[in-house]
């Protein structure tokens, strides 16, 4: 709370001790993952969910509202790495991404994750 400015009028506000346990905590506590335009911090979290979904420690919708073509070059990368085969078809699958956000909430809502191998146990993280 000392390093970022708190929302005064919240009707909930969660206090961690470290940005690992804010996205943990942030992660089962929600329905959905959405990337909005933003810095590193952004990207990184973002990343670390897809990653989450692809080991199959959670069947959560990825998301990417892509305002104004802002993540454009992310997403052509994303392909980018499936064409060469470092993420597969059914990983990249899992991310997706709109432009309108009535739209994206949508395919949120009708959201089925694909069938992928686990690769990891819950717990063996």
């Amino acid at each position: 709370m000392n390093r970022e400015l708190t929302h005064e009028e919240l009707t909930e506000l969660r206090v961690v001790r470290s940005m690992h346990e804010r996205k943990s905590e942030m992660a089962e506590l929600s329905d959905a993952f959405v990337a909005l335009p933003g810095g590193l911090g952004t990207l990184e979290a973002f990343c670390e969910l897809l990653t989450w979904a692809q080991l199959g420690l959670h069947r959560k919708p990825c998301a990417i509202l892509d305002v104004a073509g802002y993540f454009q070059p992310l997403v052509r990368f994303l392909d980018h790495m499936t064409r060469e085969e470092f993420m597969a078809r059914p990983h990249r699958d899992m991310v997706l991404v709109e432009e309108d956000p009535e739209v994206l909430v949508r395919r949120l809502r009708d959201y089925h994750p694909p069938e992928t191998p686990r690769w990891l146990k819950a717990g063996q993280t």
